[in-house]
């Protein structure tokens, strides 16, 4: 794929996208972390956890995207990230994450390290479809990202709060993904393109209805539920 292709930047662009959407707590991960360490410190041990976390990130997801390459595991992953796109249109249960204040800075680089290894799971996946096999892409996808999440995190938190279809938009990107994904499969490739011309465009779109339909669905029976329960 060149980078002046049409197709390289709109996958740069699923992947800032799916960063964006994914990553909202990693933010809350940092602060919680460094909280309680001395000013002069803390600078430092955001810039250090934050440095630890995205070299992590880009291993595990270059990791990833290379195993993509085996029969099934495309197909795998899209069923993981089609359960992830849903899952993010549910309420949230719980306080978020747990996460001991640090009284020292490799304390603290330490936690924001393991918390974002723990909590990477969606990100690496979604990202990984959407470098479509390319670890160039993927490396160069997650530079531009990466850097923007940290320092925006909290308006884009604000955001998504203040604009719910914001999270619905996302969650539809990670099933176009997970279908085109899925589609994309080496085991199942051919069979999907002799279908008919645009099949695979066709799982993507189909990836993406699911995801948004099945996961308002869900959302609203909880809904319902929890205000029987308050009844």
């Amino acid at each position: 794929m060149e980078f002046a292709s049409h197709e390289f930047w709109i996958a740069v662009t699923q992947i800032i996208a799916i960063d964006l959407v994914l990553s909202g707590d990693n933010a809350v991960v940092i602060a919680l972390a460094c909280r309680n360490l001395p000013p002069d410190q803390r600078r430092k041990g955001i810039l250090f956890g934050v440095a630890g976390a995205v070299a992590l990130r880009v291993v595990l997801t270059a990791f990833a995207a290379g195993l993509m390459g085996f029969p099934w595991l495309k197909l795998i992953g899209g069923v993981l990230l089609l359960w992830i796109g849903t899952k993010l249109l549910l309420p949230e249960e719980g306080e978020g994450p747990d996460i001991a204040p640090a009284d020292h800075l490799w304390g603290a680089i330490k936690t924001i390290v393991v918390a974002d290894f723990v909590m990477s799971l969606d990100n690496v996946i979604g990202v990984a479809g959407a470098a479509r096999d390319s670890v160039a892409l993927l490396i160069f996808g997650l530079a531009v990202s990466i850097p923007l999440i940290i320092w925006s995190s909290q308006l884009i938190l604000r955001f998504m709060e203040r604009f719910p279809v914001v999270v619905t938009l996302g969650a539809g990107l990670l099933g176009y993904v997970a279908g085109g994904m899925m589609a994309a499969d080496p085991a199942l490739r051919d069979w999907v393109n002799g279908l008919f011309p645009g099949a695979s465009t066709a799982a993507a779109v189909a990836g993406a209805l699911f995801v948004v339909v099945t996961g308002t669905w869900l959302a609203r029976r909880k809904a319902m539920e929890e205000g029987r329960k308050v009844l």
